[in-house]
């Protein structure tokens, strides 16, 4: 693992998560509640804008180092100079050596997709991964549930305010990183961006999320070179093709000892034989 020097980004986590308010209950009672604070993050490269991102604010430096590197803006992390996250203008600007002279171009063609706060995908990143396949591992029973059940002792802004997803990279039952924000799409980014500073390879992980497997999940993890995508909802049809396309098993409707394999059956070691769980 490499870890590089922090001492460039000079980033700090938005000042607020949630917010007090009051709300009124069905009984006409007022009643104290937490929301989650949404702000818009404008990422500039090399001064050009490229995408305004609404996020929770946690972890901004990797969420921008995230989407660069899954959009493939940017390849070199060695290259980039410096990140500057200023939450008064509300802008993350990325300095890179990097030769970014075909970022315009790059903007005119993207896809708008199906991620909470209408996430995008470029043109060249399907092409980038034409032929790709992960890694392919098997899988536990008994160490899923035991992974499920750690991972019922995150989602600290979803208990206090709802409203987020929580995303996870996990290593056997570890969970080595766990980050939420008002988009899932945000989510994933942030470990990617962590993952690629901290030079952690994907093929020893397990991806997951609290959201739907849409196309752009399951292609963003393709790009992290994570072997196994778990998730405690559904998946879509593209979503589902892609994962076939990389070899991504994918475990869904996850939650206590239930789960549903739609991918990558042959990974699965049945090792739990009784299920108490109705």
């Amino acid at each position: 693992m490499t870890k590089r020097n922090l001492k460039i980004l000079m980033a700090t986590d938005s000042p607020t998560q949630t917010l007090s308010v009051d709300v009124m209950d069905e009984y006409g009672e007022i009643l104290t509640r937490e929301i989650a604070c949404e702000r818009p993050l404008t990422v500039y490269l090399n001064w050009v804008e490229v995408v305004t991102l609404m996020t929770l604010g946690s972890r901004p430096a990797t969420l921008v180092l995230g989407y660069l590197k899954n959009q493939h803006f940017i390849k070199d992390i060695d290259a980039i100079e410096s990140i500057i996250i200023d939450w008064d203008s509300s802008s993350a600007a990325v300095i890179t050596s990097e030769k970014t002279q075909d970022v315009e171009k790059k903007l005119e063609k993207k896809t708008v997709t199906s991620g909470c706060g209408q996430g995008t995908m470029y043109g060249n990143v399907m092409k980038q991964l034409e032929g790709y396949k992960v890694p392919q591992v098997k899988i536990l029973q008994s160490k899923l549930y035991e992974l499920l059940e750690a991972l019922t002792h995150h989602n600290d802004t979803y208990k206090a305010a709802g409203a987020v997803h929580g995303c996870a990279v996990c290593r056997d039952t570890s969970i080595v990183s766990f980050v939420e924000d008002v988009g899932r799409h945000n989510a994933v980014d942030t470990l990617a961006g962590e993952m690629w500073l901290n030079g952690e390879e994907g093929a020893d992980k397990i991806f997951y999320t609290t959201g739907r497997l849409t196309s752009e999940m399951v292609i963003k993890v393709a790009q992290m070179g994570i072997p196994v995508l778990l998730s405690r909802s559904g998946v879509t049809q593209m979503g589902l093709d892609l994962a076939q396309q990389f070899g991504i098993t994918i475990i869904a409707r996850a939650k206590g000892h239930r789960f549903q394999v739609f991918t990558g059956h042959e990974n699965m070691n049945f090792d739990v034989k009784g299920n108490t769980e109705k």
